[in-house]
């Protein structure tokens, strides 16, 4: 069965939809701090600011205790209410979307430590271009990707899925592009390791935000499309699928 934004508001239980809607509240609180430390992260990387980079590795304590506080209303839910349908769905949805949170969070504190690193040496921007554009476009991804979550919104989520096909042909092209410039000036090996694995970070950052699409239509559509190929997803492939 489908559900829609009105869906958890039908229970005959008040409270039990009050515990669903605060899972959700939750989520889109860590959401949005995770988005901030993304953005933070390449900010710092960009602007050479060491004291916001150290700012995102200490606030990964944070993202940490909010996923283990989601994990444990989740438990509780699970334990006393026993949902089936679409309430279990949108508990085990939140459960993986935290821990795909998590490690976003993770991927911009590895970010932030090699910017640290790129501003205390001063060798130069060289991937800096390329880690703007990509860091726009998977920080997008996240945003839309929550929002996709909030509103119960199968064809944002698709969106999203489709758009890290094209995060992973930019990153590919960035990483040729670092490769051939390592080989024409061994000097420069050093510190565009280091951007190098900004773009894995950001490239995987965008995974995640794939990862939390698909759980969307999991939730929406009952539907686990992981190992689906892009190419074949719209919102007539999920209606003839459901």
């Amino acid at each position: 069965m489908d559900i829609t934004s009105d869906t958890h508001s039908q229970h005959i239980s008040r409270q039990f939809n009050q515990e669903l809607e605060e899972l959700k509240t939750r989520l889109m609180a860590m959401g949005g701090l995770v988005e901030k430390q993304v953005q933070d992260a390449v900010t710092a990387l960009l602007d050479g600011d060491t004291r916001l980079a150290e700012r995102v590795i200490d606030n990964d304590n944070q993202v940490n205790a909010m996923q283990i506080r989601l994990d444990e209303e989740c438990t509780r839910v699970l334990a006393r209410r026993q949902p089936a349908a679409s309430d279990l769905r949108l508990v085990l949805a939140v459960i993986r979307a935290a821990s795909d949170l998590e490690r976003i969070g993770d991927e911009a504190s590895k970010i932030a430590r090699n910017a640290i690193g790129l501003v205390e040496s001063a060798n130069g921007s060289r991937g800096f271009v390329e880690v703007r554009l990509i860091s726009e476009h998977v920080r997008m991804m996240v945003r839309d990707a929550l929002t996709s979550f909030a509103r119960f919104d199968t064809e944002l989520a698709l969106k999203v899925v489709h758009e890290d096909e094209q995060v992973d042909s930019e990153y590919q092209s960035a990483m040729r592009a670092l490769m051939t410039f390592m080989m024409e000036d061994a000097r420069a090996i050093s510190p565009v390791l280091s951007v190098m694995w900004i773009l894995r970070a950001l490239e995987r950052i965008g995974d995640h935000a794939n990862n939390l699409a698909e759980y969307v239509v999991y939730l929406v559509k009952g539907l686990d499309i992981r190992h689906t190929d892009p190419d074949e997803l719209d919102e007539q492939s999920l209606t003839r699928k459901g």
